[in-house]
């Protein structure tokens, strides 16, 4: 229903943009840089539907999750990871604040960052001929967020909550500390105002239209330079097993272009699966950032990392084989 949703609004779209395209072409510049400005104007309308039903849920109901989410002890790397399947620019962020105060384990942190799927869904979701990738992506990511949640917990018998009791008083000393911490479009995602409901879609979608339309910009370029030897294909393709390796310590970045750049990828088919779930597992966003910002602890913020890479790297590659 959803497939034939968006293939509906997408002719719809095609027909709205025709007149915008002949345009672009009668400019008589490059057949790809004409394709890759036509096909990132195309996806617009849909980038926005799809980010402004994204910040309905986050402002009606993140609140509930995150309070949810502290109360669930033992439920916790579920409820995180399925929760952070839903792309919310300040899941882990959330998540890594949670972690720093004890309110939830090492296990539910790194299920929370395997699952988040940050960009990648969204920009799926607006090329309806590739929304065939969504449901593997969301059932992989999540299946291994939650294994690798409870197995983590289990081994490293991390399971030091702070009692719902002290949970208030714990709140009010630490009040006058706290500082409001930011999503990747610098809105607030602790305190979140109706009039964002607009206007963060609207700024969301602007800045992720100018990532898409430069990285494919690049990506259709190589490839007219470099036809199927593109450089991407001369430094994946030779390594071929080696590439959820790469992407995974890619992915470590804290930026949402990088789950752009690799969904693009993936769509244009310069990458493998493989590593595009290695790439999309180790990505985390922002919730890194604040680790290393906020945490006593260095090298519990380095263990955090190599585990969620190791896992990334190996889930990647049995990916990768079979």
């Amino acid at each position: 229903m959803l497939i034939n949703i968006l293939n509906q609004i997408n002719t719809i779209n095609e027909n709205i943009f025709s007149g915008f395209d002949k345009i672009i072409e009668s400019f008589g510049i490059p057949d790809w840089l004409a394709d890759a400005i036509i096909d990132s104007f195309h996806i617009l309308p849909l980038l926005f539907i799809v980010f402004f039903i994204i910040e309905l849920i986050e402002y009606f109901y993140a609140d509930k999750i995150n309070s949810f989410m502290k109360k669930s002890e033992k439920t916790a790397p579920l409820i995180g990871s399925i929760a952070a399947i839903i792309p919310q620019c300040g899941f882990s962020v959330i998540a890594s604040t949670l972690y720093i105060r004890k309110f939830i384990t090492k296990g539910t942190l790194i299920a929370i960052y395997l699952a988040t799927s940050d960009e990648a869904i969204p920009i799926l979701l607006a090329q309806p001929t590739k929304t065939y990738y969504i449901l593997p992506i969301i059932s992989i990511k999540i299946i291994i967020a939650i294994l690798a949640g409870y197995l983590i917990d289990f081994i490293l018998k991390d399971n030091k909550y702070i009692p719902i009791s002290e949970e208030k008083d714990t709140d009010k000393k630490e009040e006058p500390e706290q500082t409001e911490h930011e999503g990747c479009c610098h809105h607030s995602v602790s305190k979140r105002r109706k009039r964002e409901l607009i206007y963060h879609p609207l700024k969301h979608t602007f800045n992720i239209f100018i990532f898409i339309l430069l990285i494919t910009i690049i990506l259709n370029y190589l490839i007219f330079i470099y036809a199927e030897h593109a450089v991407l294909h001369v430094i994946l393709g030779k390594v071929k097993i080696l590439e959820p390796v790469i992407t995974a310590f890619i992915g470590l970045i804290p930026n949402c272009a990088v789950s752009i750049a690799l969904t693009m990828l993936l769509i244009k088919g310069s990458i493998s699966f493989g590593a595009v779930i290695s790439g999309l597992l180790s990505n985390a966003g922002l919730g890194i950032l604040i680790l290393f910002r906020h945490s006593e602890n260095i090298k519990d913020t380095m263990k955090i990392i190599s585990i969620l890479l190791l896992i990334s790297i190996i889930s990647g590659m049995i990916i990768q084989i079979f």
